[in-house]
């Protein structure tokens, strides 16, 4: 799957962010609203990640969905 895959479906996909991300809230997906940039902000922020391992983690999200 493609980030543009996922943007076009983020609505139904919030729910596979969540599992993946339990720390985020259901207001911060909404505010991420399929903006992978913002989405890597969010998980850098809630867990200490540095950009490239939120980017990996997103890759991997993308790979296993």
């Amino acid at each position: 799957m493609n980030w543009d895959q996922v943007e076009g479906k983020w609505k139904e996909m919030t729910g596979n962010v969540k599992a993946k991300w339990g720390e985020l809230t259901d207001d911060e997906i909404a505010e991420v609203n399929g903006d992978r940039e913002a989405l890597e902000g969010k998980i850098q922020a809630k867990y200490g990640k540095t950009k490239e391992e939120a980017k990996q983690e997103v890759d991997d999200f993308l790979n296993s969905n």
